[in-house]
């Protein structure tokens, strides 16, 4: 049974994609919660020692293997930013956050290049603008979803991801051009679609498409350099957001993960690039959100 079981575990790690979406997106959730195998391998680790099973410990060297090969580079640290490097801070700020001016001063005190923010509400945006403005002279919002920067921004519009069937204002997402001393780079901010648990599965239908939608916008970006910042409700292993993943790619190091604050559990705040690397990603600590920040090393190419 423990050899079965680690064979299965292995197999997991492996192929993935390999358990089908339906029902319930059940595919999507093996896919959110896949590095934390690496607990199911510890504890069968220990029933093999306390069974003094030989065939057992030589069967979890599959899994651990597989593990290490996906995981394993996520917990050394990063190289240092080189002379084209910036660092950016994604934090979906909270619509019900207390305390606004502390956690604009918080994300600033980490000395970032760019500032990505979802859920800013009109109550507290002039508290966010205001905190950051010394720092960050440049900033564009659109709807709920902001950018603040060091350096001049351009050609800031709005993002259309707004899946069928929401009504009433809705503008998650933004794109504007930030123009640093290493050249234009195009940056995303996106805010997509909640994802529920329920007692038919995960609930991720919005999520997805609204992942499509950005992904089409992605590959319709004429400049070569992009980061997107922004809470996407997912993690970089969930199939659900193939579109951006196939298109950009993740940090090499760091887990960060991001949600729920009080328990992390995973990320789903993101940083991801294209003609760029994501070399450090890493959570900081709590605000008054239920997401704790990320910031991200980002050497341009």
């Amino acid at each position: 049974m423990l050899a079965g079981c680690a064979v299965l575990t292995a197999g997991l790690l492996a192929f993935p994609g390999a358990v089908p979406d339906s029902p319930g997106r059940l595919g999507s959730l093996l896919d959110t919660f896949l590095p934390w195998l690496g607990l199911v391998i510890v504890l069968l680790t220990g029933w093999a020692l306390l069974r003094r099973s030989a065939v057992a410990l030589l069967a979890l060297l599959l899994p651990a293997a597989a593990w290490t090969q996906l995981y394993a580079g996520s917990l050394l640290p990063g190289a240092a930013s080189g002379p084209r490097g910036l660092v950016v801070v994604q934090h979906n700020v909270s619509d019900e956050n207390p305390d606004p001016a502390g956690t604009a001063r918080a994300l600033a005190g980490t000395g970032p290049d760019l500032i990505a923010l979802q859920e800013l509400v009109p109550a507290a945006l002039p508290v966010y603008a205001r905190t950051l403005a010394a720092d960050y002279p440049y900033h564009a919002v659109r709807g709920t979803v902001g950018l603040w920067s060091r350096y001049p921004l351009t050609g800031s519009r709005p993002l259309d991801i707004r899946p069928r069937g929401i009504t009433g204002p809705w503008n998650r997402g933004l794109r504007a051009v930030v123009h640093t001393p290493h050249g234009a780079v195009a940056a995303y901010v996106a805010h997509l679609p909640s994802v529920r648990f329920g007692a038919g599965g995960l609930a991720s239908s919005r999520r997805d498409e609204s992942a499509g939608m950005l992904g089409r916008a992605l590959a319709a970006e004429r400049l070569d350099r992009v980061i997107l910042l922004g809470d996407l409700n997912g993690t970089v292993d969930d199939r659900g957001l193939a579109p951006l993943t196939s298109r950009l790619d993740g940090a090499r190091r760091g887990f960060a993960f991001s949600y729920p604050a009080g328990l992390p559990l995973v990320r789903i705040d993101q940083v991801m690039a294209r003609s760029a690397r994501v070399d450090h990603i890493r959570a900081l600590p709590a605000t008054g959100s239920d997401h704790l920040p990320v910031a991200a090393r980002v050497t341009l190419l």
